[in-house]
């Protein structure tokens, strides 16, 4: 079938702003759907039967006309968090014309002189703020879409709060529109003035002289994670997480999860990954949900229950870390059975019962046992002498 379905990216300058492919389909369609803001940008001369988007929003009355010349109206670019994206896994490419126009990002780029290919974009629509957290950095610039008006003062607050007040945020209102505004400021003085809903904010990251720096690299500062003591210290997370090789779209099991470090490191390497914690202390699933948000993964998925039992019917898994509970009958025997083909296993092992349990599954499943001694320099009265931590055997294994 011929595209019947034609997704046109309109911007806040409406139908005078719109190319000719764009006009042409739109005085064709027999019905045009969108937001009730784009269709009053449509003129008299569309004859097109309009339809507002229902609520809650549902593109089966779209679906329903299929074969018949229809539009979509979408804000700017409609594959960038736009509506062509949901209809793009609904509708086969060959039936589907996406007609885009500048997206909100380089509308903002164009107006900050910035290049767009050096910028991370972002979006809080409808998203937890919590992740733009992760791509906090020294030097950055972001460009993030807006929920409504509250989004700027809410972002100001994080940034203070993670200790980037010297900020500075440009507020970009109804970009490419007779009504477009700008609003700057830096985030520890932001005074909260009133936004249009329709905005997107520039925010050039410059940290605070005390504000810890974290890489997104693996092996995060110890007080990064707020725990009770059961943390994989820095050193050996690093390791661990070498071992584990997060990739792209790529699901982990951290299991034992302690305060979640390893499942929100794995998390924190790329914005496609995904981790499920683990864990049965509620003190510590506390701790997870906390740290998860201040280091911007808020997606990671909680599990509140001990292992195996608390495995059944989770998707399996891309990798499996073990950080505790490999005494456990069961675990790593489950574990191994859930991970994929080609999936990676690591468990760290501290006590001598621990370390006996990785050694009996060695000799059945096989795999490669690394043992960790790792030391720091501490004061001895007038010197200094070193310090060994516990040493830890960790057995890494691929599935066939």
């Amino acid at each position: 079938m011929a595209a019947w379905l034609t997704v046109v990216g309109i911007g806040e300058d409406g139908y005078k702003g719109l190319g000719r492919n764009a006009r042409h389909a739109l005085l064709n369609a027999a019905e045009v759907f969108g937001s009730t803001r784009q269709l009053a940008l449509l003129p008299p001369c569309i004859a097109a039967q309009r339809h507002p988007w229902p609520s809650p929003f549902s593109l089966n009355a779209v679906l329903e006309r299929r074969g018949q010349p229809v539009c979509v109206l979408a804000s700017g670019d409609p594959m960038l968090y736009g509506v062509g994206v949901s209809l793009s896994r609904l509708v086969e490419h060959s039936e589907m014309l996406v007609l885009p126009a500048p997206s909100s990002y380089s509308l903002a780029a164009a107006r900050m002189g910035w290049a767009l290919q050096d910028v991370v974009t972002l979006s809080v629509v409808a998203r937890p703020l919590a992740a733009v957290n992760a791509h906090l950095h020294h030097g950055l610039r972001l460009l993030v879409l807006s929920n409504d008006g509250s989004s700027p003062a809410a972002l100001a607050a994080l940034l203070r709060e993670r200790g980037f007040g010297p900020s500075r945020m440009t507020v970009l209102e109804h970009l490419g529109g007779p009504a477009e505004r700008r609003v700057e400021g830096l985030a520890g003085d932001w005074q909260n003035p009133d936004i249009a809903a329709l905005n997107l904010v520039a925010i050039d990251c410059r940290i605070a002289p005390d504000t810890l720096r974290l890489s997104p690299l693996a092996g995060l500062p110890d007080q990064a994670f707020e725990h009770d003591g059961q943390l994989t210290k820095r050193d050996v997370r690093a390791v661990t997480l070498a071992r584990l090789a997060p990739l792209p779209g790529e699901l982990l099991w951290d299991v034992g999860a302690g305060c979640g470090s390893i499942g929100i490191e794995w998390m924190r390497a790329h914005p496609s990954c995904r981790a499920i914690a683990i864990e049965a202390d509620e003190g510590r699933q506390a701790l997870i949900e906390g740290n998860r948000d201040r280091l911007g993964v808020p997606g990671l998925q909680l599990v509140r229950g001990a292992a195996p039992e608390a495995l059944a019917g989770l998707e399996r898994p891309d990798a499996i870390f073990i950080g505790g509970g490999v005494t456990r009958p069961g675990v790593l025997e489950t574990c191994w059975e859930q991970l994929r083909t080609g999936g990676r296993l690591v468990a760290n092992a501290v006590t001598l019962q621990s370390e006996m349990a990785l050694l009996n599954w060695r000799e059945r499943h096989g795999g490669e046992l690394t043992r960790l001694h790792v030391a720091h320099a501490r004061p001895l009265g007038e010197f200094d002498t070193w310090r060994q931590a516990l040493p830890i055997t960790l057995l890494e294994a691929v599935k066939p």
